[in-house]
């Protein structure tokens, strides 16, 4: 069956669903989790915070979890002198933990070793060979161990070993490989060819960033074509696994097991009305080393089960630390529980949102997060509200109402004019970039905003307007056009840094019921009604300054 036959069947295919399932990829739980994992998961939970945000009451699903089985897993426990099942129970609490500690607001967290996970994949192999979409055949060719996956001709490179002999490796990922002779179970990969060419070029939201939708055509259309599929390996080898159904002498390959996990999460075979309320994913966040898998093998799974393909994948490039790649041998890999400690879970968030552009590859240094999170978080926004909250610019300690005269007075000036504009323009420019998941972009947007607004204060001497009973009605312009600018920009914040822009709202008192995309249709300076509001008395400190060693100790001495 055409895909364009396909999707027309589809009776949801053409609808705009109001329910939306948002997925992290699911972590291998061979090793601990790094930042490439937390960037995954903030990226995936920033989407769909922000459906949430621009959407008020929105009905989200949103999963996480972690992907157990394989050869690399029962390696790690006899590795650890432990079984799988408890070696995959501890490394899985990490990830669980990475979720909670970084407040990713998840609605479900998947392990593929739970009972419901290994039903769900027996339904899916069933539902593609009734269907006549796999072949048991002998089977040959190169085999990485450490990648689980069979390789073509043309993902292979030679390398030359020390001793003059030369070895194949995977040309992706480095990792060697081995001639291997073995009967599997296939998957008719090849037939799909035209329907997953037609899936990628849909839209130009289906594969994001742009690159990756080329780099998918080029593997569609590489020399040697598209090669059927080995989806099953002999439980001799590999034991730790889901039996293929019928077949107790074969486990289901890992990675088709593991992308089931996204149809366990949605009802698929339990819960019709669950599954037709979520089903397909809007979009399934995922690194560039699994592309392949999520774009080619994916889909063409879906597609043979007579199962519409997700909306969107949204592909992420990978971090480096100090321009070097991440390796447990160079001893390098940056643990987020660590760093935490340090720049706290939200400032974390910001930084790696902030600076990662998906379409290439980040550079995490300790120096530049330092100085980001010190100029941004703290001094631009955090600072920004202690002055407008200060017992002496505002000793009424209020978000004060204002007269139409002095508003006018001090709208007049130049520098509010453009205070003004930049922020009744940020909630369209966010909105924006948001739908396009380019979070720094949001970022970029907020912080021109608060220097608009930083320098407007600055401008107009607050300090010394409040010296004057006669400058007082100035003065609550002042306070009121930059609470307000803070009320904008905490909102829009939220999905990036959940935390600080709460504990700024509340600071402000802006009720929980008010801090959504709709309430920024209209500002306070506008409003006839607006009275004044107190604010909050909590004086925590919305991101402390964090200090060096060195400027630590010379703090306690003084």
């Amino acid at each position: 069956m055409s895909i364009r036959t396909f999707m027309c069947l589809r009776k949801y295919s053409s609808e705009t669903k109001t329910s939306k399932f948002f997925t992290t990829p699911i972590y291998y739980v061979n090793a601990n989790p790094h930042i490439g994992h937390l960037y995954s998961s903030i990226i995936a939970d920033a989407a769909q915070r922000w459906q949430r945000l621009y959407q008020k009451g929105a009905d989200v699903k949103f999963s996480t979890g972690t992907d157990e089985h394989g050869s690399k897993i029962q390696r790690a426990a006899n590795k650890n002198d432990t079984s799988p099942l408890e070696y995959c129970n501890r490394i899985s609490s990490q990830f669980q933990r990475l979720a909670n500690e970084f407040d990713v607001d998840y609605t479900d967290f998947i392990r593929t070793t739970c009972n419901e996970h290994k039903k769900t994949v027996e339904l899916f192999w069933k539902a593609i060979e009734n269907r006549g979409h796999f072949y048991l055949s002998g089977y040959e060719g190169w085999y990485s161990v450490q990648d689980e996956t069979f390789l073509s001709n043309s993902q292979l490179k030679q390398k030359q070993e020390n001793d003059g002999t030369e070895s194949y490796i995977s040309a992706e990922s480095g990792h060697p490989v081995e001639w291997t002779t073995e009967q599997n179970y296939m998957f008719k990969l090849s037939n799909f060819r035209n329907d997953l060419e037609y899936w990628i070029n849909r839209n130009e939201k289906v594969i994001r960033p742009k690159k990756f939708q080329r780099i998918l055509l080029d593997l569609l259309n590489q020399e040697d074509g598209l090669h059927d599929l080995s989806v099953s390996r002999p439980t001799s080898r590999v034991q730790w696994g889901i039996p293929v159904p019928g077949d107790p002498s074969q486990t289901v390959y890992v990675w088709l097991d593991a992308l089931v996990n996204y149809l366990t999460v949605s009802g698929y075979g339990r819960d019709e009305t669950t599954f037709q309320k979520y089903w397909p994913p809007e979009v399934h966040v995922i690194g560039k080393d699994i592309l392949k898998f999520h774009g080619i093998y994916w889909p063409a799974f879906l597609m043979a089960a007579n199962l519409e393909p997700p909306k969107s994948l949204f592909c992420h490039s990978h971090w480096t630390v100090d321009s070097e790649k991440m390796s447990k041998s160079k001893g390098n890999v940056v643990c987020p529980f660590e760093r935490a400690t340090t720049y706290t879970t939200d400032g974390l968030r910001y930084f790696l949102l902030r600076e990662g552009v998906a379409h290439s590859d980040g550079n995490y240094s300790d120096t530049k997060i330092l100085r980001i999170l010190n100029s941004e978080l703290a001094d631009t926004l955090g600072n920004l509200l202690n002055r407008c909250c200060s017992p002496t610019l505002n000793p009424r300690q209020t978000f004060p109402a204002i007269e139409s005269s002095a508003f006018d007075n001090v709208s007049s000036l130049e520098v509010t004019k453009k205070l003004i504009e930049s922020v009744t323009q940020l909630p369209e420019i966010c909105r924006i970039h948001y739908d396009d998941l380019n979070f720094y972009k949001v970022a970029d947007a907020v912080m021109e905003t608060l220097h608009a607004a930083n320098l407007f204060f600055e401008s107009l001497k607050p300090w010394v307007l409040a010296k004057s009973p006669e400058t007082q009605k100035d003065l609550d312009v002042v306070l009121h056009v930059t609470l307000e600018t803070l009320r904008a920009t905490g909102i829009l914040l939220q999905p990036l840094v959940p935390n600080i822009s709460k504990n700024l709202l509340d600071k402000i008192n802006v009720e929980e019921g008010r801090r959504y995309f709709t309430d920024l249709g209209s500002f306070s300076w506008t409003r006839n009604d607006f009275i004044g509001i107190p604010l909050r008395e909590q004086r925590d400190v919305l991101f402390r300054r964090i200090l060096l060693e060195d400027e630590t100790k010379k703090a306690k001495k003084l």
